[in-house]
C-alpha cells in the first residue's frame, strides 16, 4: 500500500501598497487549503516626508518577511488615476515593497485590482467591502479577527488571488453571482449566511 506524501506547505504574502496605509497579509497554503495566519496595516501617516515613509515601508516589509518567511509575494498593481503625483508616490511605495522581497530572493507576482476582485467575487467591479466579506466567508475568519482596515483585506485578497492562480482551488471566476458561488463552493463558505 502506497502512503500519500503530505503536500508541502507554502506561505504567500499579499501586499496592498499605500503611502498612508499599506496592507499586508499572510496565507498558509497546503494542497488546496488556505488559511490566514496574519494581516494588518503599516501606518505611515505620521511620517512627515514621502522619503521617510518609503524607508519605513522597506523596514516593515523586510521585518514581516523575516518573521513569517513567505515563499512568494503577491502585490496589487497601482490602478491608473487622474492625479499623476499620487500615482508616482504609490508606484514608489510598491517599488520599495518589491525591493524588500527581492532582497530576500522571494518571487513576486503583480495583480491588477480588477483581476483580484474577479478571482475573489467573480465580479471585477466589486467593492472593497464585498471582497472583504467574501474572504471572511471563504477563509472562515471570525468577526473578532476580521480587520476593519480594508487595506489589510485588500492585501489578503492579493494573496488569495495568487493562491487561486496557482491552480489549487476551483476558480471562483466561473460563478456569476454570490449565491451561485456559495452553492458551488459550500465546503469553503461558512453555513451561517444571512440574506
Amino acid at each position: 500500500m502506497v502512503q500519500k506524501q503530505p503536500q508541502p506547505e507554502k506561505i504567500i504574502m499579499g501586499i496592498d501598497p499605500g503611502t498612508n496605509l499599506m496592507g499586508y497579509a499572510l496565507l498558509r497554503v497546503q494542497g488546496n487549503k488556505a488559511e490566514m495566519i496574519a494581516f494588518g496595516v503599516i501606518k505611515l501617516g505620521k511620517y512627515p516626508s514621502h522619503y521617510l515613509k518609503l524607508g519605513k515601508i522597506y523596514e516593515r516589509v523586510s521585518g514581516i518577511i523575516t518573521e513569517y518567511h513567505p515563499d512568494e509575494v503577491a502585490i496589487e498593481a497601482p490602478f491608473y488615476g487622474k492625479n499623476v503625483q499620487s500615482m508616482l508616490k504609490l508606484g514608489r511605495a510598491q517599488g520599495v515593497a518589491i525591493c524588500a522581497a527581492i532582497q530576500q530572493d522571494i518571487p513576486i507576482t503583480e495583480y491588477e485590482p480588477k483581476k483580484i476582485k474577479m478571482a475573489i467575487t467573480g465580479n471585477g467591479s466589486a467593492s472593497k467591502e464585498q471582497v472583504a466579506d467574501m474572504l471572511q466567508r471563504m477563509l472562515k475568519i471570525s468577526d473578532e479577527i476580521m480587520s476593519i482596515q480594508l487595506d489589510a483585506t485588500d492585501a489578503l485578497a492579493a494573496a488569495y488571488c495568487h493562491f487561486i492562480q496557482m491552480g489549487r482551488p476551483e476558480s471562483t471566476g466561473s460563478s456569476t453571482s454570490w449565491k451561485q458561488f456559495i452553492q458551488q463552493h459550500s465546503d469553503r463558505v461558512n453555513n451561517t449566511i444571512s440574506h
